[in-house]
């Protein structure tokens, strides 16, 4: 199947084509160190909050996964900020606003995450490290396959919009269901959300490559990141159910 769509993949014109080329590579550079910092960003933030501030991230945790409804509760928040964050990253007004609207959206990833890396250091101890690094590079190994697949092949995967829009609208069901009627989601369904970041991560990638306005790096950067930073979010799921 995949070998026989490979062939129906058109190629990205304005990847190609010579006008432009040194304006968009311009872009290019300042998409991806803008999405490096702000993932070294969100680790040191992270860190930070689990060390500096481990009265608060304990006590954040301890609330959130405290019951369904405190969870549903901070991923509807989290959404909420995610797209205020969006919004202002998309403003054509204020270079300012849109390094906000990155910086809103580092500071929600790093306290979001909070929760699970507390439960990764009590039910592995000091194997807690160890596991956190694995899927680092994972997610960095995806990341950057997939990244390089676009920019080798400059094939187009801006046709996966819509399955990625109806599998998430799913997952997010699935997630909402498991809440309100307390299943597990599992192994399965982590292995599921790997690989749509993953799909997204192709399409994002084409959208980057061509389609994105040369002034919109810092939204380009915060959809990279959001990316990057979910499916981080359940590569540490993945290995810990893996574990369980």
């Amino acid at each position: 199947m995949a070998f026989s769509q490979a062939h129906s993949f058109r190629s990205i014109d304005s990847a190609v084509a010579t006008l432009g080329v040194s304006d968009r590579v311009a872009f290019l550079r300042r998409t991806y160190a803008h999405l490096g910092v702000a993932l070294l960003a969100w680790a040191g933030l992270t860190a930070g909050l689990m060390t500096v501030t481990q009265e608060f991230s304990l006590r954040f945790s301890a609330w959130a996964l405290g019951g369904r409804l405190n969870w549903l509760l901070v991923l509807g928040a989290f959404m909420l900020v995610g797209y205020v964050a969006e919004r202002l990253a998309t403003s054509d007004t204020s270079r300012g606003l849109q390094y906000l609207g990155l910086g809103v959206a580092v500071g929600a990833e790093a306290l979001l995450l909070q929760p699970l890396l507390w439960l990764v250091v009590i039910k592995t101890g000091d194997g807690a490290g160890a596991l956190l690094t694995q899927a680092a590079i994972i997610t960095g190994v995806i990341f950057v396959g997939l990244t390089l697949t676009v920019f080798l092949t400059r094939k187009d995967f801006s046709f996966m919009r819509g399955a990625l829009t109806v599998a998430s609208f799913a997952a997010m069901g699935i997630i909402i269901a498991s809440m309100a009627l307390g299943f597990s989601l599992g192994v399965l369904f982590c292995g599921a959300m790997v690989l749509l970041m993953s799909g997204y991560i192709l399409y994002q990638t084409s959208q980057v490559m061509a389609y994105f306005p040369p002034t919109h790096h810092v939204a380009a950067a915060l959809m990279l990141f959001s990316t990057v930073a979910t499916l981080f979010w359940y590569v540490v799921q993945l290995l810990l159910s893996s574990r369980d």
